[in-house]
């Protein structure tokens, strides 16, 4: 009776969860399928469904790297648009699994909630990176300086108004569930939301920060599934039973030497390595500056153990590509675990993919998995080791102050140089 009761709990699920089912309507898998173009189901109808699906898989692969290399050509307010665009969808495909299994009690206003609620979170995520990206200008529109001021009180007011709505809309017998639902929608938001919004933090400091973390773990997915389907024969974890040791090792080597390239080729031109920001003369951004330390060319000594193998004795590479080794690393050995995560997801609710949005792939969330693991990553990356005080933000907002304000300030400067010695060595000069 044990054994078979295990049984009956596969894929996570426990007594507990066999009581709720009463009260939650029952977790019935949500059916998706990929929905294959008819032009390569009869391509590759003599096929076995492996190499079909390989084939579906290595073609769709194509497709969106191309499509991918489009926007990156396109520049960053593209870019941009499409990762809000991205983060519609995967809010989307996971409020609909959560309408899908629980739909059966038709609660009030769910959905419409769900949807106020990330209207409210990008409100106050964008409206921060206005106001932090685009000061001068915020600071020339009166409206707009306004908003910029109350911000994070509209902010809170949009929330409270959802919130009120939400204990309105409770229902007697089903309060558990609309709870669950509740919760559901916020840690929803806390997965999608605030990591697209470091994706675009991430972008202002260099197309080169949003470009390579993302490739790496593309890079690591492709690769991981490539040594995977050729070499792979010892299972790496239960939650995917597809992904092999062989596949796990060779996509962290094939990422760690594709992350070295792609920096050394990225790191040469201004287009990749400046900072994204706003020029308040032309109206549009602008990705041109003086590279930094970063991304200038630097002699290393090669350590004494490899001297002999590579028979160099020294290697001049860009600071970032040692970078780019942390990068890739964290792609290969930590990213994949947001894979692992939406793995058990899935099979909690006993569904393939998240949606059939793109046929041998499943739904946008189901490639998007790693990317925001990755995200958070590179954010807190740059915070920790790159990023620095930025002298221009600093005198915007000095310039907005009031002349005894500023007055203040540059007094307080001039006598702190004095003390270092600066000011009078400038003035001797």
């Amino acid at each position: 009776l044990q054994e078979s009761e295990s049984e009956n709990r596969l894929d996570g699920e426990t007594a507990s969860d066999s009581e709720s089912k009463s009260e939650f309507g029952g977790s019935s898998p949500v059916p998706t399928s990929d929905d294959t173009p008819e032009v390569l189901n009869r391509a590759l109808s003599n096929l076995s469904s492996r190499w079909k699906n390989w084939w579906v898989r290595g073609i769709l692969t194509l497709a969106m790297i191309t499509f991918f290399f489009i926007i990156i050509y396109l520049g960053p307010m593209v870019l941009m648009t499409i990762v809000m665009c991205v983060q519609i969808k995967c809010f989307h495909e996971i409020i609909t699994i959560g309408y899908n299994v629980y739909h059966s009690y038709d609660l009030p206003w769910f959905r419409t909630l769900s949807w106020y609620f990330l209207l409210c979170v990008n409100y106050f995520f964008y409206g921060e990176t206005v106001t932090d990206y685009f000061f001068t200008l915020v600071q020339r529109e009166e409206p707009l300086r306004i908003l910029s001021k109350y911000h994070r009180f509209i902010s809170f007011a949009l929330y409270l108004t959802g919130f009120c709505m939400f204990v309105l809309s409770l229902v007697k017998k089903h309060y558990r569930l609309q709870f669950y639902m509740f919760g559901w929608t916020h840690v929803t938001l806390l997965i999608v939301v605030t990591q697209s919004h470091l994706i675009i933090h991430n972008l202002f400091e260099g197309m080169i920060w949003f470009i390579v973390p993302i490739s790496c773990v593309i890079c690591n997915d492709i690769m991981a599934y490539m040594f995977g389907f050729f070499f792979g024969r010892t299972p790496l974890i239960k939650l995917s039973p597809k992904k092999t040791w062989e596949g796990f090792i060779g996509g962290f080597f094939s990422t760690v030497l594709f992350g070295l390239l792609l920096s050394y080729v990225m790191s040469g031109y201004r287009c990749f390595t400046c900072p994204v920001e706003f020029n308040n003369d032309t109206n549009s951004f602008t990705v041109d500056c003086e590279p930094s330390e970063l991304f200038q060319l630097q002699e290393y000594n090669i350590p004494l153990v490899l001297q002999s193998v590579v028979g160099w004795k020294t290697v001049r590479m860009y600071p970032f590509q040692i970078h780019s080794i942390a990068l890739s690393t964290f792609a290969s050995l930590i990213g994949p675990f947001g894979g692992f995560f939406a793995s058990g997801f899935k099979r909690a609710f006993k569904i393939k993919d998240f949606a059939n949005t793109i046929p041998g792939h499943g739904g946008i969330m189901d490639r998007f998995d790693c990317q925001y693991l990755m995200a958070t990553f590179v954010n807190v990356y740059i915070a920790s080791f790159i990023r620095g005080p930025n002298p221009s933000k600093l005198i915007q907002q000095f310039l907005t102050l009031r002349p005894d304000q500023q007055l203040h300030i540059f007094n307080t400067l001039k006598a702190h140089l004095v003390d270092r010695g600066i000011l009078g060595s400038l003035e001797d000069a």
